[in-house]
């Protein structure tokens, strides 16, 4: 049986987490099963996830599929756009320099601020009555 060749990176942002696989082929995107458009609707979260593989000039080489959960749309497309990167480098380690150069490399830590107690959010306090 022949081995299929695939390059897998998991991406977190905020409480998304993505697992890409990269395979080679035509530029094939999909989302949970569905077309990148159909998932994917405003050109931000589209741009963003596809950020990687536009840099890289790779998007023809490559069908992506992407399997994603928890968070919102926007953290998810930030998800896929750090899987990417990662499979990217495991497919070649040069391009981490250029991937790097942009900010792709990292994962951002940015989360949700707990709520404090005596106080109605993270940061929001209960009207002050003086009278």
């Amino acid at each position: 049986m022949a081995e299929i060749v695939q390059y897998y990176g998991t991406g977190r942002r905020k409480t998304a987490v993505a697992r890409v696989f990269l395979r080679p082929g035509s530029g094939e995107f999909k989302v949970n099963g569905k077309a990148f458009e159909e998932y994917f609707v405003t050109p931000s979260q589209r741009s963003s996830a596809k950020s990687p593989l536009a840099l890289t000039e790779t998007a023809a080489s490559f069908n992506v599929l992407a399997n994603v959960s928890g968070g919102g749309v926007a953290g998810q497309a930030d998800a896929v756009r750090l899987g990417i990167t990662r499979a990217l480098m495991l497919f070649n380690v040069e391009l981490r320099k250029q991937l790097k150069a942009q900010g792709m490399v990292t994962r951002d830590p940015r989360g949700k601020e707990r709520k404090k107690y005596g106080q109605k959010g993270a940061r929001k306090r209960f009207q002050f009555s003086k009278r």
